[in-house]
């Protein structure tokens, strides 16, 4: 019942099992302009006293594909799209990807609602 407290105890088998389902909604949407896989990550949980703690996370890790010499831009210009979506996605920046943590993406209306607005990023200028 308490929203904070089901984000925070959510298991990394089932953040890495919403990654699995996700995955082919965002390649299909972004087609050969990038790499999407399924990565381990860490959620960082808070701030003032709790500033570094982590929690194991699963994300959606979006790149380059291999050989491309956009890589550099490619994360900057999809986190500016989809910060532009009518439910903005926000992510971060590592390693040359993007990483969007799937931590509060919870239940099956916020993944719908994620997916269905995929589509729109057939037309971000990446």
């Amino acid at each position: 019942r308490l929203p904070v407290l089901r984000l925070l105890t959510r298991g990394q088998a089932e953040l890495t099992a919403q990654a699995g389902r996700l995955v082919p909604a965002v390649a299909a949407a972004l087609g050969e302009r990038a790499q999407v896989q399924v990565r381990p990550c860490r959620s960082q949980i808070g701030s003032g006293s709790l500033p570094v703690d982590r929690l194991p996370s699963a994300c959606i890790a979006i790149g380059a594909p291999a050989g491309t010499r956009r890589a550099g831009r490619l994360p900057e210009r999809l986190a500016e799209a989809l910060r532009a979506l009518p439910m903005p996605v926000i992510g971060r920046i590592e390693d040359g990807e993007l990483r969007l943590d799937l931590r509060c993406l919870d239940g099956d209306a916020a993944e719908a609602a994620f997916v269905a607005q995929l589509p729109l990023l057939a037309a971000a200028r990446l």
